[in-house]
């Protein structure tokens, strides 16, 4: 005979077990902080430049996460909240692995905050110089393809990278990973460049005498002038390239990969990783995926001038590191102070896209409007098995 008392003391427990569990997986918002602003930086100079300025005090209160960067293992804010930064790392398993951590830290409620990843970048002379502003639509994982060595590739081959489950470098990937394209929200972006605007670049005279070399190619005349704010995209490798062919290459997979919107501006490490762990906190309900800007300041060129090697590219100063870092923060604070300065009218509750924003395969809902369009029919993202997500995939490509 069972022993109803012993039972329903035994039920009684689990309840209250399960309800511990559920309160220890639950946020307590009351104690968390909130910010409007979170500051995404890369490395200690993009961070540093943030600290000491007039305009706040980022480092009134500095918060240990865990999970963050063993050399950068805190966030840092403001007395009241506000705004917050944080160091991610360089490359792509530290930013992916800093920005999960912090999303899902019971210190912090991100569900209205705005990121604002600031970082430096390489930058294409036909769009943008040394020292510019740019703010993206679309970060475009570039060197997640297949890869011969140069000197190896087949003889018709324009570059020796090939998109995954293709054969040739000029077709769209067969095989989609997920992370190839971001998009975020353009409403938001042109209202962060009208904020950057407002700003007085910083510029420096070496940075002008190296960026005159690029006067004699016509197609780089805008390499060769003095630094601005641009709208124009971003490409993620953890590669750090230099040179024509390289360039090249991976100028025609963003145009390839976002079916010839997007727009070959920067070179960074780590943008794609920041959006796709921001994309599955968004999935879970803790950010707002709508809420991101992605500005890039450039420092220097990803290809060589006239008359110049690959490799004097890449091993030489092109003068544009102190005025890319301090204009992340010129700019930059321009950006957080329109949004803090306008959050009741404006920000609070949020710019309304007027674009597709999120992943290649439409995991936040709506369609893509590049590659072969969402896996999964334009509704939010459902439990499926890898396998059929995949085949997905393929099908929608095979339909191109």
């Amino acid at each position: 005979m069972v022993n109803l008392f012993l039972l329903s003391n035994l039920l009684w427990l689990v309840v209250i077990a399960s309800a511990g569990i559920l309160q220890s997986n639950s946020r307590d918002k009351t104690s968390s902080i909130a910010p409007k602003v979170v500051i995404i930086s890369m490395f200690d100079s993009e961070g540093d430049v943030w600290y000491g300025i007039p305009e706040f005090n980022l480092l009134a209160r500095n918060i240990t996460v865990p999970g963050l960067s063993p050399i950068f293992h805190d966030v840092h804010c403001t007395k009241d909240g506000s705004v917050c930064q944080l160091t991610t790392g360089e490359a792509e398993i530290n930013a992916a692995t800093t920005i999960t951590s912090l999303v899902h830290s019971s210190s912090f409620d991100l569900t209205k905050t705005y990121f604002m990843i600031a970082g430096i970048a390489g930058v294409n002379p036909k769009i943008a110089t040394t020292g510019s502003v740019t703010f993206a639509r679309y970060a475009v994982q570039v060197a997640l393809q297949y890869e011969f060595d140069a000197r190896d590739k087949p003889a018709d081959f324009s570059t020796g990278y090939v998109p995954q489950g293709s054969f040739r470098p000029d077709e769209y990937p067969a095989e989609l990973y997920g992370t190839e394209v971001f998009e975020v929200n353009d409403a938001l972006r042109k209202l962060a460049v009208g904020f950057a605007k407002q700003a007085i670049l910083n510029d420096t005279v070496a940075a002008q005498q190296y960026r005159a070399n690029y006067q004699t190619n016509p197609a780089f005349t805008l390499g060769a002038e003095g630094p601005s704010v641009v709208e124009c995209d971003t490409a993620t490798a953890d590669t750090y390239w230099s040179g024509t062919l390289l360039s090249e290459a991976f100028e025609n997979t963003t145009t390839l990969f976002t079916n010839g919107t997007g727009v070959y501006c920067t070179t960074q490490q780590e943008d794609n990783a920041t959006l796709e762990s921001l994309m599955r906190a968004a999935m879970a309900g803790l950010v707002d995926f709508s809420r991101i800007i992605v500005m890039r300041t450039a420092s220097d060129f990803d290809r060589e001038f006239p008359g110049q090697t690959a490799a004097a590219n890449l091993f030489g100063d092109p003068g544009g590191f102190t005025p890319s870092i301090l204009n992340i923060y010129l700019a930059g604070v321009k950006v957080v102070q329109g949004i803090i300065n306008d959050w009741g009218g404006t920000f609070a509750k949020g710019v309304e896209p007027t674009n597709y924003i999120g992943d290649i395969w439409g995991s936040l809902g709506g369609n893509p409007d590049f590659g072969p369009g969402s896996v999964f029919g334009g509704q939010q993202r459902v439990l499926k098995s890898f396998r059929t997500l995949r085949r997905g995939a393929r099908l929608a490509r095979r339909s191109l």
